[in-house]
């Protein structure tokens, strides 16, 4: 009876700690990994569903990390575009640009096409590692629809606060924008000088 009873503490014990997880309510909420921390090496999966982990896909190599919401989210699509004009420029001062939604790969590839983007776009259709990176907040009820076809029904829980994060060639972060109104982007011009502003550093 008594080990009955303490392995039933245990799992309300465990119960408590998994519901302690809980995502923020709303994008206000939110709270993104700081400047120093390394992105965690969890996988996301390609256009052409191949799947990969973070530090296998960073490579060493300066990042652009981008999160956007969707290839539905018009916002969004006008930051993929500003993109695109100014990954010149910041493949010229030795950065990659990878940019991560909750979109399936087939919605990636369409978004691809549509803006004839350069860089990569990857699907993190199940919210892991946008939930390690502290962007994700509970999908608001209008969206669950939304959430739930674009990403091929693996998702209807989280929605990432639009972000991007500078990523040294250790894969630690050394600049963080977010902002939990996702009419508000980083502009590429910010974009630009603050990759500059970082390359010159010693």
């Amino acid at each position: 009876m008594k080990l009955i009873f303490s392995m039933l503490s245990c799992l309300i014990l465990g119960s408590s700690h998994l519901f302690g997880q809980s995502l923020p309510a709303t994008a206000a909420d939110v709270r993104p990994l700081p400047v120093g921390a390394p992105v965690p090496d969890i996988s996301v999966t390609a256009v052409t569903g191949e799947t990969v982990g973070m530090k296998s896909l960073l490579g060493g190599k300066p990042t652009v990390l981008v999160f956007y919401r969707g290839g539905w989210c018009p916002y969004c699509n006008r930051q993929l575009a500003d993109l695109a004009v100014v990954e010149k420029d910041l493949k010229a001062m030795g950065y990659q640009v990878v940019a991560v939604s909750p979109d399936a790969p087939e919605q990636l590839r369409a978004s691809g096409e549509k803006w004839d983007l350069g860089y990569r776009l990857y699907s993190d259709a199940p919210g892991k590692l946008i939930r390690a990176m502290g962007l994700a907040f509970a999908v608001p009820e209008n969206y669950r629809g939304i959430i739930r076809d674009a990403s091929g029904g693996l998702n209807m829980d989280v929605l990432p606060v639009p972000a991007v994060f500078l990523l040294d060639g250790q894969g630690k972060i050394t600049y963080v924008y977010f902002n939990p109104d996702f009419r508000e982007r980083l502009s590429g011009e910010k974009l630009l000088a603050e990759a500059k502003a970082f390359r010159g550093k010693p």
